[in-house]
């Protein structure tokens, strides 16, 4: 499968926003977004023009889909879908993205970053339902349980990731037991109690066009 293999740290500086995809490194002082204020290349010093409106929505775009980790196949596959489904586009995109195994693996603290969460899943570290998934992109249903498997929970990347969860719920939509390294999806999150910092109408006005 096509992946993307450049540094992730460029991503952040080419939409102007750090996304948080290495992990803790985003959270220190060798984070190239802080030492670089500005897009990678050559030219990425250069001023720039305006963009115009097909501009920013394309950004807005490649933003979601980067913070997620999503190709753009995958990405206008779960657009069709939230399109067809009642409700507000945009947001039925994200609730989509939200409840990917990968990404519910990551907001529980099982992993730095959702590249970590990715490859664990597919390393088959995880168990849902008492079932051991190894698809990133399983979709969720409210009550699925997520455990970490009894072989796995020895894993310094796992350890490591969930000394930095703080006691208590992260997410009204989540519940993590730490001391058994259970997670349960407790349901779907609304729009507001999802931290992505993103105009997700943007994006539902570009594949309109």
């Amino acid at each position: 499968m096509a992946r993307y293999t450049e540094a992730s740290c460029k991503l952040c500086r080419r939409e102007d926003q750090k996304l948080f995809l290495k992990g803790t490194k985003c959270y220190s002082n060798k984070c190239p977004f802080e030492k670089k204020g500005y897009a990678p290349g050559q030219h990425g010093r250069v001023r720039r023009f305006k963009q115009s409106e097909y501009g920013v929505q394309l950004r807005e775009k490649q933003k979601v889909r980067r913070i997620y980790g999503i190709l753009e196949k995958q990405f206008r596959n779960y657009f069709s879908r939230a399109d067809r489904e009642k409700g507000i586009t945009g947001e039925n995109l994200l609730k989509y993205l939200e409840s990917r195994l990968d990404n519910v693996v990551y907001r529980l603290g099982f992993a730095a970053s959702r590249d970590t969460a990715r490859q664990l899943v597919r390393h088959r570290h995880f168990m849902v339902n008492n079932q051991v998934v190894d698809i990133p992109s399983y979709s969720l249903s409210p009550g699925d349980e997520i455990k970490v498997r009894d072989k796995s929970r020895k894993l310094d990347v796992i350890h490591s990731a969930m000394r930095r969860v703080k006691e208590g719920n992260q997410y009204s939509w989540l519940s993590l037991d730490k001391a058994s390294m259970t997670g349960v999806f407790m349901q779907v999150p609304n729009r507001e109690e999802i931290p992505v910092q993103v105009n997700e109408q943007l994006i539902v006005e570009l594949y309109s066009k």
